[in-house]
Parts: structure tokens; sequence; C-alpha cells
């Protein structure tokens, strides 16, 4: 595979020797190079990066595991070979190549005992089944409770703005919260958050945070393919492996001691036993007025050990210093994280590679630094980082953003990427979620250049936006965006596309599947590159300071460290 998109700026430098280094490209061209001159992206680096990341030998690149030090490694190898210096955290004085992040690392050891009682009889529950349990982030050693009752809290909102409670002053101390996954809004479509668009009270991560504030003894999310955006596959195996937690003072604000997901059925059938039905109150759970309802009669038990401790991981921080403002910074960012070892798919492979999520980030996070080495050091610095712990909340680029290496006031912008298409070249190009912003604006217009149309997120109601590592930056005011791949295929058309990113969410994603695959041609990212270099480089070489929009819920937090840009 030898395939090179050009885009009007610079050449790509060639990679160094190394264990897994690509083929060399045309080392001519590493000297600057200038302005105006064709860039020169390889899909072939691509392919060569997303199949050494995607490997067995890395392990599914899980934190904490012979799989980091080995992607770390290899990140370092190649920043260090394209020629950038290192940007991570200072030792005396001196900058390493990456920024320690402690976490929590929390695993279940031994068998989950998990029973349901009610309707006369007793069921034991199969963890990975009918539940998926996660370890406790409590800091606890194990997790002991007997005929805790169950709550029924519909969507389990609190919003003030909205004035929508859907507790009433219901008290979930030792009881355990059943909550369904997404909005109130999202099975008609309209309403008080927006419609389709997920909010982040749709999202599993506020689910769990809000019953935790509420004392609950746990909470127990109703899992459905649509409203969750992903099939059982997907919380299953995201959910019965290690946890991974910021370090908290006081875990217990954020994490109740038990925290699960159940499948629909088995809802449906607790439901029936108490005398309820599950579709009716799902109904009501989407009114204003919904009250909580106690599942009368049914009760949970269940026990299992837990193994709490606190690890070190690594995000990885690789430098192009700016010519004249080296302490201004535009910022291109990934996760070389995935699951890891977990449980066996049918086949009984156990290795989840994670080659699309997110080695295909990771490769442009690559070859986007090697063109950039290559290219006269733009005016501002340019920061290439890649974020551990995506897969178990954002952690890597939370700690980043409340830790930064590069002050925030003066990070010109982020441009996050996460899952990109391998295969051929489509006709447009999205973000993930709504937000408007300048900075969108930007690639909307180097898109069109390059003949690309700009499609709003395909899937609003899967709360993307609150799902990619632009996230913790974007709370905090930085302008932030996370690229997707478009789903509007030249060969194939829209219908192709969209057929293509169903197929790999229902039989890849999060699965020992998701691999590196030969027919990939990488055209697609490699062209795409072009244009989010063109429009990183343009915010490098100016002095402008891109902004959210006037009516952003994040314009006030930028606006706050205004006079430090000036």
């Amino acid at each position: 595979m030898k395939t090179t998109t050009s885009i009007a700026i610079l050449s790509a430098a060639a990679l160094a020797a190394s264990a897994h280094a690509a083929p060399a490209v045309n080392a001519a061209v590493k000297p600057a190079v200038p302005a105006g001159q064709a860039v020169q992206i390889e899909a072939s680096h691509l392919s060569h990066d997303v199949k050494v990341l995607s490997s067995d030998e890395f392990e599914g690149r899980g934190p904490n595991t012979p799989g980091e030090a080995k992607t770390v490694a290899y990140l370092i190898n190649q920043f260090e070979a394209a020629g950038l210096k290192p940007g991570g955290d200072a030792i005396d004085g001196k900058r390493g190549w990456t920024q320690d992040v402690p976490l929590g690392r929390f695993e279940i050891k031994g068998p989950v005992e998990v029973s349901v009682k009610g309707g006369g009889k007793e069921e034991t529950l199969t963890q990975g089944e009918q539940i998926a349990v996660r370890a406790s982030m409590t800091g606890a050693k194990g997790v002991e409770f007997r005929d805790a009752p169950l709550v029924f809290v519909g969507y389990g909102v609190t919003a003030p703005e909205r004035k929508w409670d859907d507790f009433k002053g219901q008290d979930l101390k030792g009881k355990l919260a059943v909550v369904l996954i997404n909005d109130p809004d999202f099975e008609a479509g309209r309403g008080d958050f927006g419609g389709k668009a997920m909010t982040y009270y749709g999202r599993w991560t506020y689910k769990f945070e809000e019953m935790a504030r509420r004392g609950a003894l746990g909470t127990i999310i109703v899992h459905e393919t649509a409203p969750a955006s992903y099939g059982w596959a997907t919380v299953k195996n995201s959910n019965t492996n290690v946890m991974y937690d910021v370090v908290r003072k006081n875990p217990r604000e954020s994490h109740a001691p038990v925290e699960a997901w159940i499948q629909r059925d088995l809802a449906v059938d607790l439901f029936k036993r108490a005398g309820l039905d599950f579709d009716k109150l799902k109904k009501s759970a989407a009114s204003r007025s919904f009250r909580p309802v106690e599942l009368t009669g049914v009760s949970m038990s269940g026990k299992y050990a837990v193994d709490a401790q606190v690890i070190t991981s690594k995000n990885v921080v690789a430098l192009r210093e700016g010519s004249r403002h080296p302490d201004q910074v535009v910022i291109y960012s990934g996760h070389w994280d995935h699951l890891g070892i977990g449980l066996p798919d049918a086949k009984g492979d156990r290795i989840y590679n994670g080659a699309v999520d997110n080695a295909t980030g990771i490769a442009a996070l690559l070859e986007l630094a090697r063109v950039y080495a290559a290219a006269p050091a733009p005016q501002r610095s340019v920061v290439f980082l890649a974020v551990t712990a995506e897969e178990k909340g954002l952690l890597g680029s939370e700690y980043y953003a409340s830790n930064p290496v590069y002050p925030l006031a003066k990070t010109v912008g982020v441009i996050n990427m996460d899952a990109l298409d391998p295969h051929g070249k489509a006709k447009d190009f999205t973000i993930s979620g709504s937000a408007k912003l300048d900075l969108l604006d930007r690639l909307k217009a180097k898109a069109r250049l390059a003949g690309l149309s700009y499609s709003p997120d395909p899937k609003p109601e899967a709360g993307h936006f609150f799902r990619s590592d632009h996230f913790p930056f974007a709370k905090r005011g930085v302008p932030a965006i996370s690229f997707g791949s478009g789903e509007h295929w030249e060969q194939g058309g829209l219908a192709a596309g969209k057929k293509e990113a169903e197929r790999y969410v229902k039989e890849n994603y999060h699965q020992p599947s998701d691999e590196w695959r030969p027919e990939w041609t990488f055209e697609g990212m490699a062209r795409d590159l072009g244009i989010l270099y063109a429009v990183g480089r343009e915010l490098a070489d100016s002095n402008a300071w891109p902004n959210w929009s006037k009516d952003s819920e994040f314009r006030a937090a930028r606006d706050q460290s205004a006079s430090e840009r000036k």
C-alpha cells in the first residue's frame, strides 16, 4: 500500500528505522520545506502504525499492563525518530516524554455472586449475561449486600434549569436505584432535553454520579440498544474487566458501592414480579410529573471481592516548539489505550486489539507529528498528546486538563482524533456532537477547499460529544473538537458508509474482532489528515484565538481567562 495524499504546504518526514518502524520515506524531504509545497501524508504509514499497535503483541493496550509499556515505548520511539522534542513532565528542569497519571485501579477478584428474589422465586444471575457488575471504585476491599430493595427512578435526572426532578424526595439510602439510559426526550424525539441529541444527563457516567450523590447503595442501569447506542456485548466487555478512576479524596461522593447494568429482559421480568409494567413506567418516566416507584417484594443480593490499588499510567507528550510564541499551543490528541485482555468471545479470543478504536487516531497523531517535524517551525508550539484511560472514562485527558503541562488559557485549540475510518475517501466529515465554535468554522472552510462538506453528527442521541477526549478541555473553556470521518463514501455513497458504520458498532466495537485488515486502504484518513494539518498549521502561524459561539455553555469559562491572552 503506497498511497500518498498531497495538500499544499509541506512534505512528510522520513521514518527512522526501528523494530516496528514503517518503511522509510524520501529522507531528502526531512529538512525545512518551503510553504506552498505539497504535503505528503502516507497511507502506508497509517496502515503500518495501526497494524503494529493493534497486534496481539500489544495485548489490547490496557493501562498498567505490559501492553502499556510497549505502547508508550513505541510512541516515544516514533516521536523521537520524527525529530520532535519531549513535551511532558519536567524532571530537574528537563522535560520528559510522558506525564504521570495516577489512577485508582479496581478489579473484581473471584466469583461475582448476585441473585434476585421476588414473585415467589430466587434466581442467580450470571456475570456478563443478565448483569454486568463493575468493580466497586469506593476503595473498599469487597462488596456484600443482602435483600436490598429496588427503586425505579426513571431517567434519574435532577436538572433545576429545566425544572426537572425524577426523585421527588425519594430516599435511596440502602437501596438500589434502577435507572434508564439516555434522556427523557429520547423516545419522543422532542422535549426539554433537546430532542434526540443526548445531553450529559443521558450519559451513564451522570447516572452513576447522581445516585452516589444521593447516597444510594447502588445504581442499576437498564440496557437497551437504541438509547445506549451500542449492544450488550459492548456493555459486558466494557464493565466486567478492570476499572480505573482518577484518585479521589472522597470516592463515595462519585461512586456508590454497587454499579451495574442489566439486560432489558431481566428488568421487564423484575418489574413483572413486582406487579409492574416496565413499558408503561418507562413511558411515564418521560414526563416531568414522574415519581419513583419501588419494586415491592423484589430485592437483590450480592457478594464479590475487589482488589483496589493506586497505579501510575502515562500520557505521552511530544512537542514541535514554536519559533515566536512557544508558550501558545495548538494540541492534537488521541487516546492510546483500549480494553486490554478480557472476557473471551465466541472464538475464544481474549485480546481486545482496538484497531479502529483507537489505533487509527494514534496513527493519525504520529503521521501529523512527522509532517510537522519536516516543516519549518510554526510560530506557536504544536503539542501531540496521546492520552491514557479514555476507555475508563476519559481519565487521561481529564487528568491533563486538570493538571495541564501547558496552560489552558494559552491553549489555542484542541483537535482530537478517535476511531477514524480506515477505508477509502468520503465526501463529507463530521465532529462529535453539535457544538458551535470558531474551530469548526475553520475546519469547514478548509474541508470545502478539499471538496468535502460538513455533515452534523449522524447520531446525536449517542452522546459522542461527552465520550471523547476533547470534552475535558471543552468544559474548561478550551475550543475543542473531536473529528469524525464522513459516511458519504465516494465509492458506494451514503448507503455503503452507513452500512459499514452500523456493522462496525454491532460486530467489532469494543470486541476482540476490532483488528487490522489488509484490505483497508487508509486513503480517506490520509486525505482528512491533510485538512486537519491545514487547520492546525494556520492557527499555529497566526495570532487568532478561536472561541465558542456566544450562546455556548462553554463560552463563559473561556472568556474568564481572556486577559491572559492579551
